[in-house]
């Protein structure tokens, strides 16, 4: 049990899940709690879940990298079975898409996207870059899509809330990534990322161009009325991180990559105080 836990990752698998709780209380504000809190509680097990099956996955994968990487994880160490793990992803996988086909069937066709997104990251994606980064932008931003498809019914605005909130983070996220392949140009020799491929400063413009985009989008709620003042006040200086990250991409990927988190983190919690302020 302890290997399989450390497996999962319990961490990621919870903070998986509140992304879930967060973009549900975008979406539908109080109702998240109320006529829409069955189908959000099992987005967020369905999330959890699918979290544990992805990082079994990627262990499985890189478990010969890992013997020199990170020996102390459970496939190196001894601690699991090949065997075990792959069990444990399949049902993982599986309680993913049983929890969220009782949410909606909206919900099961991300999930179900999701899991054929992740198999093709492994198997040929992660090597190649600038693909590998837009899938890992993708799926953190589906968190949120994937709150406003369980509470899909017939009105489209959860989708309109949570589908900004996705395309933000995807493109913050995609600039994210390509600044940390910047940092780590010099051991990153069995990948061809972006910064490898163009070069370090026109691969830290195309992530300055992603965060921009980010800033960019921020502004689509309240121009649209989507979301309330309390929104505008706080996506301020998200958007001011954002720009900072953006100018120092190239230049300082480590405290870009940074402020970026930081950024996100800011940006969460503008969208949550549009929801009620």
């Amino acid at each position: 049990m302890a290997g399989l836990l450390r497996l999962a990752r319990p961490v990621n698998c919870v903070m998986s899940a509140v992304g879930v709780g967060i973009g549900g209380l975008v979406a539908v504000r109080s109702g998240a709690w109320g006529e829409f809190a069955r189908p959000l509680v099992l987005a967020g097990a369905a999330a959890a879940s699918f979290t544990a099956g992805g990082n079994a996955l990627n262990d499985l994968y890189d478990r010969e990298t890992d013997r020199v990487n990170h020996p102390e994880r459970p496939l190196p160490a001894g601690k699991l079975t090949v065997a075990s793990a792959k069990g444990f992803m399949v049902i993982a996988f599986a309680l993913a898409a049983i929890l969220a086909v009782f949410a909606t069937v909206w919900a099961l066709a991300v999930v179900i996207v999701n899991i054929t997104l992740m198999f093709s990251y492994e198997v040929t994606l992660k090597a190649r870059g600038a693909p590998g980064n837009l899938v890992i932008a993708y799926l953190v931003g589906s968190l949120f899509l994937f709150a406003g498809a369980s509470v899909f019914r017939s009105s489209t605005e959860p989708l309109v809330r949570t589908g900004i909130l996705a395309m933000l983070a995807l493109f913050t996220t995609l600039g994210r990534e390509i600044t940390k392949d910047i940092e780590d140009m010099r051991g990153d020799v069995d990948r061809q990322t972006l910064p490898h491929r163009i070069g370090s400063n026109r691969a830290g413009i195309v992530a300055a161009i992603c965060l921009l985009i980010g800033v960019a989008l921020s502004l689509v709620p309240f121009a649209f009325g989507v979301l309330s003042l309390g929104y505008a006040i706080l996506v301020i200086p998200a958007d001011g991180m954002f720009i900072y990250a953006a100018l120092h991409s190239a230049a300082n990927p480590a405290r870009s990559q940074r402020v970026t988190k930081y950024g996100m983190i800011v940006a969460l919690a503008a969208f949550l105080a549009g929801a009620f302020v």
